[in-house]
């Protein structure tokens, strides 16, 4: 079986970047969208792969974070996927908490990223 793959839903193109280094480079295959319209898709697109991990943003444009967790918690294809919350909104992170794996507040650092993102899908 291949790498675990990861989506990465973050509308910040540089911490797209940063978290797509950080967890190719402990072996997840990478996918990011940028836009909360686009991510919706993709996690309702059963044809595509089926990520292991997602790393969520709460503030996304044309549709919230907790939106698409909401959507990702009600897709039978996505059950086994873990989600981290990474969000610099604390008040919004803790309204989601419960439905997410994982809350990370920003700034966040890589070392974090990389050896909770491990420890999140090999649970």
């Amino acid at each position: 079986m291949g790498q675990p793959l990861a989506l990465i839903i973050e509308d910040d193109r540089r911490l797209s970047r940063i978290f797509v280094a950080a967890l190719t480079s402990v072996g997840f295959d990478t996918e990011f969208v940028l836009d909360g319209g686009e991510a919706q898709a993709r996690i309702k697109d059963v044809d595509n792969p089926v990520p292991r991990l997602i790393l969520l943003d709460l503030h996304l444009p044309h549709v919230s974070g907790a939106e698409i967790l909401e959507t990702i918690r009600a897709q039978s294809h996505l059950e086994g996927c873990r989600v981290m919350i990474v969000t610099a909104d604390l008040v919004e992170g803790e309204s989601v908490r419960k439905d997410a794996d994982l809350l990370l507040i920003k700034p966040v650092s890589v070392t974090q990223l990389q050896l909770l993102a491990k420890r999140l899908v090999q649970a």
